[in-house]
Order: structure tokens, then sequence, then C-alpha cells
């Protein structure tokens, strides 16, 4: 019924750039808050920023000033811009969307994940 595509995910130095990209497609009628978390083995997926239907964005105080989430509903896509990459933000990055399907049923949709890696 619906699809969350992630890509962007790579190897990148620490101090570099990266941006995620995620699409949702499928039987979309409308996407209410969408968000990006991630994890790592053994540890619990964390929820890294969100982005409601209004644009009020939320993140995590260990990315607050470095990553920038955005969103373009014309695309049904959400993105993580994430500046000042650092060894500890390395991690599968999964992106998340509530989605109101045309049978009128509210959705809470999951990413494959996209890896990051921060190592010089």
């Amino acid at each position: 019924q619906v699809q969350l595509v992630e890509s962007g995910g790579d190897l990148v130095q620490p101090g570099g750039s990266l941006r995620l990209s995620c699409a949702a497609s499928g039987s979309i009628l409308s996407i209410g808050s969408m968000s990006w978390s991630r994890q790592t083995p053994g540890k619990q997926r964390e929820l890294v920023a969100l982005i409601n239907i209004g644009r009020t964005t939320i993140y995590a105080d260990s990315v607050k000033g470095r990553f920038t989430i955005s969103r373009d509903n014309a695309k049904n896509t959400v993105y993580l811009q994430m500046n000042s990459l650092k060894p500890e933000d390395t991690a599968v990055y999964y992106c998340n969307a509530y989605i109101e399907t045309y049978s009128r049923q509210w959705l809470s949709s999951w990413g494959q994940g996209t890896q990051v890696t921060v190592s010089s």
C-alpha cells in the first residue's frame, strides 16, 4: 500500500556533511508528521528529528544545531541535512511517516534504513 525509500547514506569523514532523503509512494491521501530515527547495534532506535504538517520541528539534543529536517509535500519527501558529522552519528537511519491512505486509514510506515558511517 505505502512504501518509504531512503537514500543518501554513505561513508563520510568527521566534520563532513550528508543529506538523506526519504520518498513516500503508494496509496497516499495525506501525510502527517515525518521523522528520522537512528539505530546502532545493541541499542534502541532513537528519534533524531521530527517535522509535523505545520513544519514545526523537534530535534534530539545530540544533533541540535547540526542537523536540519525539512519536507517537500508536493514530492511526499522528507530530508535530513547533517552537518559537522561526528563518529557517534554512525548508525542506520530510518525515516517514518504517518500516512492517511485512500481507504482513510492512518498508518505508521518505516523505510528500510540507510547506513551512515562517520570515520576517518
